[in-house]
């Protein structure tokens, strides 16, 4: 079956060795919904793609590797809870958690037996699904690390949020979501491309300078806060985070 059209090219999908940035998928066809859930979810921290039915789910389960998706049972064509029993015939183990209006046992046993991880039943606030949601990033294997810590820089995955020198950084989410990515691979060059693929969505152009500008916007707040590490450029490769403190003789 061809691949349903999109607004924007989707990345080649990539290996998912060190993959720390949780990448979601959100299944529901109404148009406020899906602003609302996608907006909540991004501001949060994670990665996001969106499908608008049935065909175009399994068609991004299959190309992309999820932490979790949400999944709306009442879809266009091919329903979710179809979609959710082809998943599992496939062999496909991601967290599920589905959005229902049907507030049934018999309905909510169904989509539990057909291999889903939790439900949520609308209408539903949006502290819950978040709060849902790391639940399943968490059992898909988060790795959980107090702080990650270069030079006076730290960063601390639990609670998305970085220092420099024990001030706090004001970053926005796209800006923390890198930082965390290369200060993870510190002293490796991380490409353009690794950027793209993991850190970004689908939103993102292939061509788009988001990448330049997102490191841009890094390097005046970490220079800003005193920070003794060098996001540098290895033009053709990539980016590469540094410490600047002097070493030891």
């Amino acid at each position: 079956m061809a691949p349903p059209v999109y607004p924007l090219p989707v990345p080649a999908r990539r290996p998912d060795n060190h993959r720390n940035v949780m990448r979601l998928l959100v299944v529901e066809d109404s148009p406020r919904l899906q602003r609302n859930l996608v907006s909540a979810l991004r501001q949060t921290g994670y990665v996001v793609d969106l499908a608008g039915d049935g065909d175009a789910a399994l068609w991004h389960a299959r190309e992309h590797a999820y932490d979790a998706i949400v999944l709306d049972i009442m879809l266009p064509g091919r329903d979710g809870l179809d979609v959710l029993s082809t998943l599992r015939a496939e062999g496909r183990a991601v967290h599920v958690l589905l959005l229902t209006a049907r507030d049934t046992l018999a309905d909510r046993v169904r989509g539990l037996h057909l291999g889903a991880d939790d439900y949520l039943v609308k209408p539903f606030a949006l502290e819950e699904l978040l709060a849902r949601v790391a639940a399943l990033c968490r059992r898909s294997g988060e790795k959980r690390v107090v702080s990650l810590a270069v030079g006076n820089l730290t960063v601390d995955p639990s609670a998305r949020a970085a220092t420099c020198g024990g001030q706090a950084l004001d970053l926005t989410a796209r800006e923390y979501i890198l930082l965390e990515y290369i200060t993870r691979h510190v002293g490796v060059v991380v490409s353009r491309s690794d950027i793209e693929g993991r850190v970004y969505d689908e939103r993102v152009e292939p061509a788009s300078n988001v990448v330049d500008a997102t490191v841009c916007n890094l390097r005046k707040k970490l220079a800003a806060a005193g920070a003794d590490v060098a996001i540098q450029t290895r033009r053709g490769f990539g980016y590469l985070l540094t410490s600047t403190q002097p070493t030891a003789p």
